[in-house]
């Protein structure tokens, strides 16, 4: 089982896929292929990755020697303690500076996620700027929760709106009576 072409190794052929040979083979064809379409002279950075035989660089697929691994973060009461002091001091949609200046470890997004549990509502476009106590997110919370079990719009711990526009009227009445 021989071949001129390293392209074309197995062309009119009957393969042994158990025979050294096979392997072999196909170990200097897939070297060749690597070589042939990974290595670009436009991007040297290509030749770091696959050496000059066509053998991946294994240490270049590994994070740098100076990356340090990544701890477990967990969250808990004192987290949620300094969001809320986050959301009291900086306000609902300023996630940036609650992580800045109080939770490092997470990203704006991960405290707006966040956020929207503790708010119980999804969109938390409405409350853009808000700024409240534990007390009041409290109350939110409570008030949020109480539209979505009436509308059947109660998801995975926050509200969210529905198609017809009910929850949305209900929030913006709901906002009339006793604004946030």
């Amino acid at each position: 089982m021989t071949s001129d072409s390293p392209t074309q190794p197995y062309e009119n052929q009957k393969l042994d896929v158990s025979s050294a040979e096979f392997w072999q083979q196909k170990q200097n064809w897939v070297k060749q292929m690597r070589l042939q379409f990974s290595r670009r002279p436009e991007f040297p950075e290509t030749h770091q990755m696959i050496d000059d035989e066509g053998m991946l660089n294994q240490e270049y697929f590994q994070p740098p020697k100076d990356a340090l691994p990544q701890q477990e973060r967990k969250w808990g009461d004192e987290e949620k303690i300094k969001l809320l002091e986050g959301i009291e001091k900086y306000g609902i949609g300023h996630f940036r500076e609650i992580s800045e200046n109080l939770l490092p470890e997470w990203s704006g997004n991960d405290l707006r996620m966040k956020a929207i549990r503790v708010m119980g509502r999804q969109n938390l476009q409405l409350y853009k700027d808000w700024k409240g106590n534990e007390e009041a997110v409290r109350r939110e919370y409570e008030r949020n929760k109480e539209i979505g079990l009436q509308f059947g719009a109660w998801k995975g711990g926050a509200l969210v709106y529905d198609d017809d526009g009910l929850v949305l009227k209900a929030i913006e009445e709901s906002n009339l009576a006793n604004p946030p």
